[in-house]
């Protein structure tokens, strides 16, 4: 069985930020992390080389695979930033529809600038996606 790549590091967020994000990803970056951190009451990890997660849940899946994921977190790639979320309900793909100017992958929400979001919504769909994930795989104390 494949086992998950991504797991909590000891490296440093500092550093993964300077030598990823241009000027204006350093600034969003800066209210990024602390939009997630008010939710999540965790403080920022490196998990893998290049997501910066916080806290953790584990999952496992009905074929029997388990993992250990962040309840929340992001990363910076290329021009964009991403954010990692649960967003399959209807509730948050309603929400999606407020965000404003991003793009959406399976669990990954893509932007530019944080700018071109409503914050507030962007909260909503972060702790949602938390509620989500611990709804269907349990919650972690």
């Amino acid at each position: 069985m494949a086992k998950n790549k991504t797991k909590p590091t000891g490296a440093s967020v500092k550093d993964y930020i300077a030598s990823r994000a241009n000027e204006q990803q350093r600034a969003d970056v800066r209210e990024l992390m602390a939009l997630l951190k008010s939710i999540t009451k965790y403080s920022p990890k490196m998990w893998g080389p290049s997501m910066v997660g916080y806290g953790s849940q584990r999952y496992t899946y009905e074929s029997g695979r388990t993992g250990e994921v962040p309840l929340a977190g992001f990363a910076i790639r290329g021009r964009d930033l991403v954010v990692y979320v649960y967003a399959e309900s209807k509730k948050q793909k309603a929400l999606l529809a407020k965000l404003g100017k991003h793009s959406m992958g399976k669990s990954c929400l893509y932007f530019r600038q944080l700018v071109d979001l409503d914050k507030s919504v962007l909260k909503q769909i972060v702790a949602g996606s938390i509620a989500e994930f611990r709804q269907r795989f349990g919650s972690v104390p």
